[in-house]
């Protein structure tokens, strides 16, 4: 059954996993059979007909499975009576288009058992479901470990993908500041877009993750609550993190645009001068070409070297004066 949905399925007693068929039947049937064990079925993208099936096994409440079966979901924790849902956005970074992808994990947690439903590419749990397993003294605490396992991936999740940005906004700022002519707007607003995704994504867990710590919430019992307290600390040095670049970003966009001001004033400034320097021979030009009879230096024998001369005199006073004013 569902053999490409199901990433992996366990049963727990004691800090350890019992050796039994890795599907989601057995680990019901086992939870039932064994009142100090539990189960952790874990699905990637199912359909809403195999989640219906896991849905209709461990007594999942509808409304959180219709979230479940959706990808763009706000994160957040809700109770459905003797259990808890808990939805987590995913990030991860794709560096050719500096773009941060999301997904979504959501987390079933029953008083003996864990569904989680993942979707998209982001934070994998079968390294976290590894780990969790060497340490049979904090598997110990049965789903509440697990949850904690999966938010504290999550979460790492977050603070590499905004390590990879904090690069992209260093390279920005050292192209806005560099002396060559750049064009930083649209990276620039492209960043900012990703640091949205990403606050979208960190914000709302910063209450959650505080609850969990202080053992507010059902399931996650006093002794478990300290394990959440790293994680809630990290969430809320990444959310400081990502307040940080986007303030960032916003300076670099604003301080790119008074560059290109100041670019633009420059321009007009050498383009005025060089109109100047050009008005000058072209105004003298201009009076000895209108042919008046009237004009004795048209038959000066020197008139016409005078004349290039004094266009070149000017010239070149107009272009010392405009260097020194900095306008060249």
């Amino acid at each position: 059954m569902m053999v490409g949905v199901i990433v992996d399925c366990g049963v727990y007693a004691e800090g350890e996993r019992k050796d039994l068929p890795a599907d989601p039947e057995t680990v019901a049937e086992a939870i039932d059979d064994d009142g100090g064990s539990f189960g952790w079925v874990g699905l990637h993208e199912p359909t809403a007909h195999e989640l219906a099936r896991v849905q209709q096994l461990f007594g999942l409440h509808p409304l959180a499975v219709e979230d479940a079966l959706k990808a763009h979901q706000r994160p957040k924790v809700e109770r459905f009576g003797d259990s808890v849902v808990v939805v987590l956005r995913t990030l991860w970074y794709v560096d050719e288009g500096d773009a941060v992808e999301t997904g979504q994990v959501s987390v079933f947690v029953g008083p003996r058992y864990v569904v989680t439903v993942r979707h998209g590419e982001g934070a994998p749990l079968t390294t976290a479901r590894q780990e969790l397993e060497e340490r049979a003294s904090v598997l110990g605490h049965g789903p509440a470990a697990v949850l904690w396992a999966i938010c504290d991936s999550v979460v790492d999740g977050y603070e590499s993908v905004a390590e990879q940005v904090e690069i992209d906004v260093d390279e920005v700022e050292s192209s806005v500041f560099s002396p060559d002519r750049t064009s930083d707007a649209e990276r620039i607003y492209l960043l900012k877009r990703e640091v949205l995704e990403m606050r979208r994504a960190i914000g709302p867990l910063r209450d959650p993750m505080e609850a969990f710590a202080h053992g507010s919430v059902p399931l996650v019992s006093k002794e478990a609550a300290p394990f959440f307290r790293d994680v809630a600390d990290h969430v809320i040095r990444v959310s400081d993190q990502t307040d940080a670049l986007d303030t960032l970003l916003s300076s670099a966009l604003n301080a790119h645009l008074a560059r290109v001001s100041v670019q633009q004033n420059d321009d007009m400034r050498r383009i005025s001068a060089w109109v100047a320097i050009a008005a000058a021979p072209t105004m003298i030009a201009g009076i000895y070409g209108m042919n008046f009879g009237n004009m004795p230096e048209l038959r000066w024998y020197y008139g016409y070297y005078a004349c290039l001369a004094f266009m070149v005199v000017v010239c070149t006073t107009m272009y010392a004066g405009f260097r020194r004013a900095g306008w060249l």
